[in-house]
């Protein structure tokens, strides 16, 4: 058994469910400790948050990641127990093996051989590593990035090992993620029989034509590398449930997953502008949950192609497609933030695998990536 696949199993074995690590993170300072990096656990709230550093110089390569694990659902639904890493027909079953303890195994091996090779490489590695990222992300990431920001520790590259990779291990990197924001949009009415309109003034009527206009506007026309942003409708709900009462309100949730090409306070105005064109009598609360980031293609996104090419012959492609990642908020202190992992069909779900032939090479490429950047 390679070390990369050892590591993985073990750190399968330990229950992380979110906001629990589970041990995985003391398992990890395990292995670095011992090549010269400084491990600091830095906990807040639940969450246990490590950050490890080998060396002083520039620049700061830093490998971010999770080692925290969504519920397993039902467990009778497993063909095995997901916290009992299971082999069959090539691939390793377990919660965690895809999303994300693949990925951290296989950094942690990667370093370990690259340090071996290049004991005085140039710059310095670090990782930061968070039990928070599936939960509420308010304890995690975050907190260490402020940390970090306020003792002036200058990221320069970072590598998150979310699993972006589609068909097969290599075929997708991420350099970028969409912004998420979403409203709760109560429309104003007032309630009455509704043998009576004229006594009464229905919100849902009212609501429709300016739902229409958002659920038309062309927001903005995305950039090279996003599509356009998206607003879209999740919940609707009005009425009390008897036939013949025209209610009160009409309550719409709705989110905005929005590209590098609007902003916050633009997306925003918009609506509000709508909302008020149409004259409706309303309150709306917004909730922020990412800003988008963007790494054009550089350093590091060609360090991390070549390293794909090399080791296992693709030519990857560059996406800001999917939902949110902790990248978002180490963007906030590192100009180059790019997204690599294995496959991410079985993520999140039950039975969730890797196929043993993806492990050594996510290794390889996150060794030789170590290479192209720090030698």
């Amino acid at each position: 058994m390679s070390k990369t696949l050892a590591l993985t199993e073990e750190l399968i074995a330990l229950h992380s469910v979110t906001p629990a690590d589970g041990g995985c993170q003391s398992k990890m300072a395990e292995r670095l400790s011992p090549l010269g990096f400084d491990c600091e656990t830095i906990a807040s709230g639940e969450v246990t948050n490590l950050w490890a550093r080998r060396g002083k110089a520039q620049p700061l390569l830093v490998f971010a990641g999770h080692t925290d694990v969504v519920p397993t659902g039902p467990l009778e639904r497993w063909s095995s127990d997901p916290f009992v890493p299971t082999h069959r027909d090539g691939k390793l079953y377990g919660r965690g093996a895809a999303d994300m303890k693949t990925s951290l195994a296989a950094m942690v091996v990667a370093v370990e051989e690259f340090v071996a090779a290049h004991p005085n490489h140039n710059g310095s590695i670090g990782f930061l590593i968070t039990s928070d990222e599936e939960g509420p992300a308010i304890d995690g990431t975050v907190v260490v990035c402020n940390k970090l920001k306020s003792r002036g520790e200058q990221l320069d590259y970072c590598i998150v090992g979310e699993p972006t990779s589609v068909k097969q291990i290599g075929d997708m990197i991420k350099n970028g993620r969409r912004g998420t924001m979403s409203g709760k949009l109560i429309i104003k009415g007032i309630q009455g029989h509704i043998a009576y309109p004229q006594l009464a003034k229905n919100p849902i009527h009212l609501a429709m034509p300016a739902l229409a206009e958002l659920a038309a506007t062309e927001w903005d026309r995305g950039n090279e590398y996003y599509l356009p942003t998206s607003w879209q409708m999740s919940n609707i709900h009005a009425g009390t449930g008897a036939s013949n009462v025209i209610p009160g309100e009409c309550v719409v949730d709705f989110n905005f997953r929005f590209s590098t090409a609007s902003t916050v306070e633009g997306l925003q105005k918009s609506v509000h502008a709508v909302l008020d064109k149409h004259g409706l009598d309303y309150d709306l609360k917004w909730t922020v949950g990412g800003l988008p980031f963007l790494t054009p293609r550089g350093e590091l996104s060609n360090a991390l192609s070549s390293a794909i090419k090399e080791e296992i012959g693709l030519d990857t492609e560059m996406s800001t497609t999917g939902g949110t990642s902790d990248g978002r908020f180490i963007a906030q202190i590192c100009p180059q933030v790019i997204e690599f992992g294995p496959t991410n069909a079985s993520i999140h779900k039950i039975d969730e695998h890797i196929a043993v032939e993806e492990i050594e090479p996510l290794k390889n490429v996150y060794r030789r990536t170590l290479e192209n950047i720090l030698l």
